[in-house]
């Protein structure tokens, strides 16, 4: 994207119908400094990618409602929205983040941008999305359609009773009230299922003319809307054969259709609507030594939080005093809580599980990782897959066709010598059946569901062309060291001569206490998990580049390479062959001599996380090929990879030449997903099809990368496939069904099989018809919640990557 652009995922409330949202689409894209625009009827957001040098948020903002549609500015929960923030961007010059040195200024600021907002921009400031604004929800939405469809339930009873049907099918005699005639009482109890009920089909008819464009409410308002005024007609000019109980019939067949369907849009927004309401809403903040509860969203970098067992870390932060363990789950995916101490990052939302913590904020409202998660996989669910953009410029000319073949319908029957009353139900069924509302729902609902799904593994798709991506890959290639293997050295043998492994182990460790050197962590480590006794060192000496010595329990205790010792005048030819053993396989071989004779070797090497061989057999369980691509040295390689189970190993390559490699792959006819950790892999992790950063912790903005796994799990990458797979499979059962339902559907709704087969659809049947088909269609996305996904495995924990263990090159 253009560092000159930037994306807002703005609420669009109101989006009734899944064709609509081209009106949104069609009247931002016309805007000065709007770049694209993606909507999204099922979560009511939209992507609005655009120039903040030529407009802002708050005119984005009044665009959207010039529209018609309720916006109250960006879709972020209230209580972690950044008051100065949106206060910043009433216009284009304006900064979104004021600079402010003492923390009671921006406090008096942040309450000074909501009582200084101009008439109608209080609630903009803190009501964001539908999740605290005062616009309508979707469960807002759902009520409002019961309640059309309830008074038109009501009405189209009587209505129908007092019609032709009532009479002549039903055999109903009861004169009507009043002593007026049945189609003057029909029309009265008409007016309030016109006027109120169906309503929404005629007001949002207009809008899409209104800013040419063509929509589901077209249709409606067409097949109501003809049936009524045609009716209307009769009636005035003396009473004839009417259909007002075909008109009401219709809007309450399609409210209720549509009532059920947005109840199903609901839930496939679950996933976007748990994370937004994962961040507290009440903050401790001490002040002047005293706790202090606030609302999150006062809450400003410097201020000292203080957090019991049990409560959620409000925003980012740093550890000041205090340790405990954090889970961490609900936001990273990671499944074992984390330990904090003085000086540990923590995350917004992540529950404090032990001991109390002080924590001082560092990123508060939209800078959190919360809050660029939500705006990640709110883009992801928002953005158009290839398919989706077909199927959107399908729908408008499928609107377009059914006007069309509503009035040559018409037109064919009143030629061929039916009665103006015989063709009008012919025309309106025509117009309703076709209805481009399924295919309008066939991809968003999945992409929906879909990122949902990873959302809660903490894997996140940037967007639902690398959801599509996913499902196409034969080929993983995988970095080494901070993919699959830990990044930290641990020892995998401990070789002793003339003396006892523990007592080697004690002897060495206490030598390694003193030592900086990353081998001597994972000797400590290895020692005092095998109980080794410990032992005090005296006279630690380092010898940069060949080892370290020292006295411990009196004895002379010498730990290196093979210069160390040949400086030392020790033998080394005891353990010669041990060592050239262990080495020859990538491992790092330390020797240790006490009191001027050899004693041992001990290997250490980068070990495989625990995880690494089941991603790599599920891999292969799905037809995919594993490769490693490392700049280790090929026994290096060669070890982990015999370890893991991967075949192909394409080793000692330099960080630029990574991506080459992956084009070499691809130009062989591959489809290829590079993971990596983001850093020296960025070049490879664009150059590939599905570029994955994994072990991305927090840090969710990696650019390069198509998809981000939070946790340092390579069983998320198997994952991400099996979930693109059951996407994208899902995406073409929707597609399929919406197309096929309509090339079936329309000949028999203009009465091509009448005469032949006496097969006809009235009105009504179109109604439930249309209303059904997308129904199936977001029950069937739904459906994909139930895609088996292997359970989590053990991850790393949140360890950065650190430089590879040394081979024996000569250095220790």
């Amino acid at each position: 994207m253009n560092r000159k652009t930037r994306t807002a995922v703005m609420e669009v409330a109101g989006v009734h119908w899944a064709s609509s949202e081209a009106v949104a689409e069609s009247v931002l894209s016309r805007r000065p400094g709007v770049v694209n625009v993606e909507a999204n009827p099922v979560a009511q957001t939209a992507n609005v990618t655009f120039g903040p040098d030529r407009t802002s948020i708050a005119e984005l903002t009044r665009w959207v409602r010039d529209c018609g549609y309720h916006c109250s500015g960006q879709s972020v929960p209230e209580h972690v929205c950044d008051p100065m923030q949106e206060a910043g961007s009433a216009a284009p010059s304006q900064q979104a983040h004021p600079r402010h040195d003492p923390a009671v200024h921006r406090h008096q600021d942040a309450h000074a941008a909501r009582g200084k907002a101009p008439a109608g921009k209080a609630q903009e400031v803190m009501g964001h999305g539908g999740h605290g604004g005062h616009g309508m929800s979707m469960e807002s939405m759902v009520r409002d359609m019961r309640s059309r469809f309830l008074l038109a339930a009501a009405l189209s009873v009587p209505i129908t009773l007092w019609s032709p049907i009532g009479r002549e099918v039903l055999g109903f005699t009861v004169p009507a009230p009043f002593g007026l005639r049945d189609d003057v009482f029909a029309l009265m109890l008409s007016l309030p299922v016109v006027f109120y009920s169906a309503w929404i089909f005629f007001d949002g008819a207009w809008r899409a003319l209104k800013h040419k464009t063509l929509d589901m409410m077209v249709l409606v308002a067409v097949g109501v809307g003809a049936g009524w005024l045609y009716s209307l007609t009769v009636t005035l000019t003396g009473g004839g054969e009417v259909f007002y109980e075909a008109a009401v019939v219709l809007a309450t067949f399609v409210l209720l259709g549509h009532w059920f369907e947005m109840r199903a849009r609901g839930g496939a927004n679950e996933a976007a609507r748990t994370l937004l309401e994962l961040a507290p809403s009440l903050a401790v903040v001490v002040r002047d030594g005293e706790p202090a509860e606030v609302p999150t969203a006062e809450v400003v970098p410097g201020d000292l939080m203080l957090v019991r067992p049990g409560a959620k870390v409000p925003t980012d932060g740093v550890v000041e005093d205090g340790e405990s363990e954090v889970d961490e789950s609900m936001v990273t995916g990671e499944s074992l809580p984390v330990a904090k101490s003085p000086g540990s990052e923590v995350i917004g939302a992540s529950i404090n599980t032990t001991g109390t913590l002080r924590v001082r904020a560092t990123r508060v409202g939209a800078d959190t990782a919360l809050a660029r998660i939500v705006a990640l996989v709110q883009e992801a669910q928002n953005s158009k897959a290839p398919g989706q953009r077909l199927a959107d410029r399908a729908a408008f000319w499928l609107v377009l066709v059914a006007l069309v073949g509503g009035a040559a319908t018409f037109l064919a029957w009143w030629l061929a010598g039916a009665g103006v009353a015989q063709a009008v139900p012919f025309a309106i069924t025509v117009v309703v059946i076709t209805c481009p509302d399924a295919l309008g729902l066939a991809t968003p609902t999945a992409v929906m569901v879909g990122t949902g799904l990873g959302a809660r593994r903490g894997i996140l798709f940037k967007n639902a062309s690398a959801l599509e991506t996913a499902a196409r890959i034969d080929t993983v290639v995988m970095d080494k060291t901070g993919t699959l293997t830990r990044g930290e050295p641990e020892v995998t043998d401990v070789i002793a001569r003339g003396t006892g492994e523990n007592e080697l182990l004690t002897l060495t460790a206490a030598v390694e206490r003193e030592s900086e050197h990353p081998l001597a962590a994972a000797v400590v480590s290895y020692a005092a998990a095998r109980h080794a006794p410990r032992a005090r060192a005296d006279n630690f000496r380092n010898v940069p580049g060949h080892g370290a010595g020292a006295t411990v329990n009196g004895r002379q205790v010498l730990i290196g390479n093979r210069k160390l010792m040949a400086d030392h005048g020790i033998d080394i030819a005891p353990v010669a062959a041990q060592r050239a053993a262990l080495a020859s396989t990538g491992r790092t071989a330390v020797l240790v001599a006490v009191d001027g004779r050899a004693a041992g070797v001990i290997a250490l090497a980068d070990a495989a996380r625990d995880t690494a061989a089941g991603a790599v057999a599920a891999l292969h369980g799905a037809g995919v090929r594993a490769v490693m691509l490392t700049g280790d040295n090929e026994a290096t390689a060669r070890r982990i990879a015999d370890q893991l189970g991967i075949g192909t190993v394409i080793a000692e390559v330099l960080p630029e030449d990574k991506a080459a490699k992956v084009a070499e792959l691809q130009a062989a006819g591959r489809r290829v997903a590079m993971v990596g950790d983001g850093a020296n892999d960025a070049p490879a992790l664009a150059r590939a099809d599905l570029g994955t950063a994994i072990g991305a912790g927090t840090d969710v903005a990696i650019e390069p990368a198509d998809l981000v796994l939070m946790r340092s799990d390579p069983l998320d990458v198997p994952t991400a496939l099996r979930i693109g797979k059951g996407t994208l499979r899902k995406m073409r059962q929707n597609l399929g069904w919406a197309i096929g339902y309509n090339v079936l559907a329309l000949p028999i709704a203009a009465g091509v099989f009448h005469p032949s087969l006496g097969l006809m659809l009235s009105p009504e049947i179109a109604a439930i018809s249309m209303s059904g088909s997308s129904i199936i269609v977001a029950v069937n996305a739904l459906l994909l919640r139930r895609l088996h996904l292997p359970e989590p495995g053990e991850a790393a924990g949140s360890a950065k990557r650190t430089e590879p263990a040394p081979e024996p090159t000569g250095a220790r």
